[in-house]
């Protein structure tokens, strides 16, 4: 009776084994399934994740190719060329015009095999007289390592103090006939508040280490014999420019009075005076003077996180501190 009433009930359990066994295959089957699928779908994002930065990078190369050089390297490797290094803008340091980004430029093109000469393009009122005698004692230096190769400086709207100063340095040197050039002279400025404060009842505490610490404070009056320590050094350091220019310039230079007076003139008349050799653009003189019309330019660029930094704040902060130390003083500029 037992082995009846089992076997009379095991049609009904086996159905329900095979139907548990086919839920749990099929639940098996659709988790598998969703997994694959998530993983295909997680490759085919990362795929097109890859994809669409490397098109918005080659976009940008594209666009901005004078920003990678990418171009110009391999040009650079395949034949001979003329470089080209810009000095644009005011010459300070941490600027376009620093003498590290400036110098830099200029041993790069200098070290590349296939420079047969090297234009130094101006666009700039001057600035720091120790940043220009770097670039300007650099260029001295690498025109005696590399007497094969040549330099030669090209102005485009004013080349004024402390960018001729540099380009003095130069084989010789092309201007427009509108070009600014000249303004062979140093300054150091500043303003002076002291009758103001008396007239608004201010009083100036000041307190130093050092009889003329505050020798520039714009809010207190200029001792004895300050006055004449500042004009002393910026005459010597104006002899120094003097000194470099003749150096560069040699007998070119025309004997007149007020080269050296801190005047400035057009490029035609500079020409004239021996400031300047001719009037050519950096083609011309890629062209004409070097015989190589490839231009390559050696100037060294900012990367991507130096310019997003400037943009979020580095930059206004380095500028503000840079107006700071300029209005009070603390620098001599070739301007």
């Amino acid at each position: 009776m037992m082995d009846n009433q089992e076997n009379s009930q095991s049609p009904l359990e086996g159905t329900k084994q095979v139907a548990n066994r086919w839920e749990k295959e099929l639940v098996k089957k659709l988790a598998t399934a969703s997994l694959l699928e998530q993983r295909r779908a997680r490759r085919w994002g990362i795929f097109f994740k890859i994809l669409g930065f490397s098109y918005l990078f080659l976009l940008i190369v594209l666009w901005f190719p004078d920003k990678f050089n990418l171009f110009e390297w391999e040009s650079v490797k395949s034949e001979n060329h003329t470089a080209l290094v810009q000095v644009n803008g005011v010459i300070t340091a941490d600027t376009e015009a620093s003498a590290d980004k400036v110098v830099t430029g200029l041993r790069n093109a200098f070290k590349d095999n296939k420079t047969k000469g090297v234009v130094l393009r101006l666009n700039t009122p001057g600035g720091s007289a120790v940043q220009s005698g770097y670039i300007y004692d650099e260029i001295m230096r690498l025109k005696k390592k590399h007497e094969d190769i040549p330099v030669y400086a090209v102005v485009t709207d004013i080349c004024a103090s402390g960018g001729y100063y540099i380009a003095s340095a130069a084989d010789k040197i092309y201007v427009d006939k509108a070009s600014i050039v000249g303004s062979i002279g140093v300054i150091m400025g500043s303003f002076g508040f002291v009758d103001s404060m008396e007239k608004l009842g201010v009083e100036r505490r000041l307190m130093t280490a050092g009889e003329h610490k505050a020798i520039m404070d714009p809010f207190s009056p200029i001792k004895d014999g300050e006055r004449e320590h500042i004009q002393t050094m910026l005459d010597e350091i104006h002899q120094q420019f003097i000194t470099a220019v003749k150096e560069g310039r040699g007998d070119r230079l025309k004997d007149n009075g007020q080269i050296f007076s801190g005047l400035f003139w057009s490029g035609e008349t500079s020409v004239e005076l021996g400031l300047a050799d001719g009037l050519g653009s950096s083609s011309y003189v890629a062209r004409e003077i070097v015989g190589e019309e490839k231009l390559i330019d050696f100037t060294p660029t900012e990367d991507l996180v130096e310019r997003l930094a400037k943009r979020f704040g580095a930059g206004m902060a380095s500028a503000i501190n840079q107006s700071w130390n300029l209005n009070n003083g603390s620098g001599v500029d070739m301007r």
